[in-house]
C-alpha cells in the first residue's frame, strides 16, 4: 500500500519538526514537504501533489484560509485539514474555502 503523501504548512518550525517526527514514525505516511508560508503551501501543493495538506491558518503572507481557497480550487482532490488554535468563525471560514476538517493545536 502507497503512503499517504503529506504536506505540512504552518510557521513554527517546532510544530513542523514534532509534526513530522511523529508522521514519519508511521509507515502508512510520508511527509513530503515542509511550507512556512502561505504562499509555499500553494507552490509545494501543485509540485508536490501531496494526498493531505495540514494547514495553519495563521502564517506570515497568504494566511491559511486564503491558500485553502485557492488549493482547493486548482488541487481538488487534495484533502485540506485546518490545524489551528481558534475554535471560532474562523474555523467555519476555512472549511467554505475548502478545507475537510480542522485539528486543534491543544487536542
Amino acid at each position: 500500500m502507497k503512503p499517504i503523501r503529506i504536506l505540512i504548512a504552518d510557521d513554527h518550525p517546532v510544530f513542523r519538526f514534532g509534526m513530522r517526527a511523529l508522521l514519519n514514525s508511521d509507515s502508512e505516511m510520508m511527509v513530503v514537504g515542509e511550507a512556512k508560508t502561505g504562499e509555499e503551501a500553494i507552490v509545494m501543493a501543485e509540485t508536490l501533489k501531496p494526498d493531505v495538506i495540514l494547514m495553519d491558518i495563521n502564517m506570515p503572507g497568504i494566511h491559511g484560509i486564503e491558500a485553502t481557497r485557492q488549493i482547493a480550487a486548482r488541487s481538488p482532490s487534495i484533502s485540506i485539514l485546518m490545524v489551528t488554535m481558534m475554535e471560532d468563525d474562523t474555523v467555519l471560514a476555512a472549511l467554505r474555502a475548502g478545507a475537510r476538517g480542522y485539528l486543534l493545536k491543544g487536542a
